[in-house]
């Protein structure tokens, strides 16, 4: 039986990592594996350190999107990738890579993932993150400051200029594409239990096969 690809999309600081890090944590790594559309933001060496931040990251242009299709076909046929790495300080690949394995339950986390139609017609389950916008900028202004080294007016000026007008243009209407919503984040216990029940499923279907 073939891996099963379970997207969790939603807005940036809605707790897509914290739903990811249950799953997985729960699932258990020798059966699943988590793969981030983050880690396939394009190699940018050919761009000065001030081209690079001026870069409109939560565009889907942003994303090297053929490389991340490629790793999730060959992940769902169960190849072995090299996932890239991002360093958001620099705004620019690794030069290292992160060897994944296929496993019974693939995790594909990530902002965008609803909307491009080749990764939805890959996934076997879509699930949206859902937060309010005030809880996802707070979120997010931690993250950034602590995380990748951003000052808090850069953070700001980055999610009034392109996060915020990407989240309503992109992220939001790709909620329609869902098969669960997960209101509040990873807080939603009642939720993640609920995932966590289908994905319990799967894996006894995966063993009787």
């Amino acid at each position: 039986m073939k891996p099963i690809l379970i997207g969790i999309c939603g807005g940036s600081g809605s707790g897509k990592s914290t739903v990811t890090e249950q799953l997985l944590k729960n699932t258990g790594d020798a059966r699943c594996t988590v793969i981030r559309q983050d880690n396939y933001y394009k190699d940018q060496s050919h761009l000065s350190p001030e081209e690079r931040v001026k870069t409109n990251y939560d565009h889907p242009f942003a994303f090297d999107n053929d490389l991340f299709i490629e790793h999730l076909m060959a992940l769902k046929s169960g190849k072995s990738v090299d996932m890239p790495e991002y360093d958001f300080s620099v705004h620019n690949r690794k030069k290292e890579t992160i060897r994944l394995e296929p496993k019974d339950i693939i995790l594909i986390e990530g902002i965008l993932l609803f909307s491009e139609p080749r990764v939805l017609d890959l996934l076997d389950m879509k699930i949206f993150v859902d937060t309010d916008s005030d809880v996802r900028i707070l979120r997010r202004i931690k993250r950034d400051m602590k995380e990748r080294a951003r000052s808090l007016d850069s953070v700001i000026d980055q999610y009034m200029a392109t996060v915020r007008p990407a989240h309503l243009q992109f992220v939001e209407p790709s909620k329609r594409y869902a098969d669960i919503i997960v209101p509040e984040g990873g807080h939603n216990k009642v939720a993640v239990d609920l995932i966590q029940t289908k994905l319990n499923h799967i894996l006894a279907e995966i063993e009787k096969a």
